[in-house]
């Protein structure tokens, strides 16, 4: 089995969360689920994976050392590197792409405000990336989803302007896989174009980007409603 590097995104600032506690903010990844960061439970759930040799954690200048501290404390393995993330997420992932080992065969990224990862699901997007060079983790949207147009009344939000056939619609979620050549080639020629995840570059090389269906527990922690949910669903873990 080709082993995967797995890069880690924990240099957002979480604007959107902003959790204040006392007279301190508190990075989005640090704040606590039943007594434990964010981050901790997916570097937790990639260190323990047979498949993942080396994890590089992309951090911010201002919360380096507050999670370099945590990894210390939970004993996290396999770290190969921290490294100090850019501007946009598509330039942290470039600073992790350029600590790679160079024995790296697959590189798999993930959002460490992504925390309840699983191990079948680990094990599940890196087998298929090793098949197709590309597999991303989602799942089948529930909600009716319509294209809406902006208005330019000031009591209409929009306009339907059609209904999405939610049948084809997939949520999409990290990790997400690749063959480290692909990855690398998507953003030396693509890099600088603004995006949500990593497989839109490689779909614009003409990739083929496989998908594997992944848990509607991964959420993404965003808001600190997300944080009441993510408390939920730790419970019963």
């Amino acid at each position: 089995m080709n082993y995967a590097a797995a890069i880690v995104l924990a240099a957002g600032r979480g604007l959107r969360f902003s959790r204040e506690s006392g007279k301190f903010k508190i990075p989005k990844v640090l704040a606590q689920i039943n007594s434990k960061p964010i981050l901790i439970y997916s570097l937790l759930a990639l260190s323990r994976h047979a498949f993942i040799k080396d994890i590089i954690v992309v951090v911010n200048a201002k919360n380096s050392k507050s999670i370099i501290d945590k990894i210390r404390q939970y004993r996290i393995g396999k770290i190969r590197q921290i490294v100090v993330g850019g501007k946009r997420r598509q330039d942290s992932v470039l600073n992790g792409l350029r600590a790679l080992d160079t024995g790296a065969d697959l590189v798999l990224i993930h959002d460490a405000v992504r925390p309840f990862i699983e191990k079948n699901t680990i094990s599940a997007v890196i087998k298929a990336a090793k098949k197709s060079g590309a597999a991303i983790v989602g799942v089948p949207v529930k909600a009716t989803i319509k294209e809406v147009t902006r208005s330019q009344s000031h009591n209409v939000t929009g306009k339907v302007k059609r209904t999405l056939d939610r049948n084809k619609l997939w949520e999409i979620q990290t990790p997400q896989v690749f063959k480290k050549g692909i990855i690398l080639k998507a953003y030396e020629k693509f890099g600088d174009i603004d995006v949500t995840d990593d497989a839109v570059l490689v779909e614009k090389l003409g990739k083929k980007v496989s998908v594997v269906l992944g848990s509607y527990n991964n959420i993404k922690i965003t808001t600190p409603e997300d944080l009441i949910i993510a408390k939920a669903i730790a419970k019963r873990a």
